[in-house]
Order: structure tokens, then sequence, then C-alpha cells
């Protein structure tokens, strides 16, 4: 892949992370779950899942807040 996609691709990540708590649940959900298949694609590290969540989840109030709800 050339610099100026890997560029782009890290451009839109942060974006996409940026404005997380914003996105419709659904939608999070949905880019998780993209993350989580492409990030096995070069890797077969079963802990993603978790580790992926983890970090969205101490960034972000709205996700925490959400987990807490489920909880209860």
């Amino acid at each position: 892949m050339s610099d100026q996609n890997e560029r782009f691709i890290s451009l839109l990540g942060a974006a996409a992370l940026h404005l997380w708590a914003e996105l419709p649940r659904a939608i999070q959900e949905k880019l998780f779950d993209h993350a989580v298949v492409i990030g096995h694609r070069g890797e077969r590290d079963e802990g993603l899942r978790e580790q992926l969540a983890k970090f969205l989840h101490d960034r972000h109030a709205r996700t925490q807040q959400a987990e807490n709800a489920e909880r209860n």
C-alpha cells in the first residue's frame, strides 16, 4: 500500500475516533466489528476485541456509560 493510502487511512481512522462519542451506537458497533475483522487479517490475537474495547472505553465517556448501563 502506498504511503499516501496509509496516510489517508490513518486520517480517516483518527477522524472516526475523534467523533466516536457522537456516532449512533449502530455505527459504532459496525466500525468496531470491522476494525476487529481487519485487525485479525494481519494477526491472530484473540484479545484484539477486548483490547480495542478497553481503548474506546478508556477514552469516551459515552462508551463508558453504555457499558455501565448494560451491567445494571
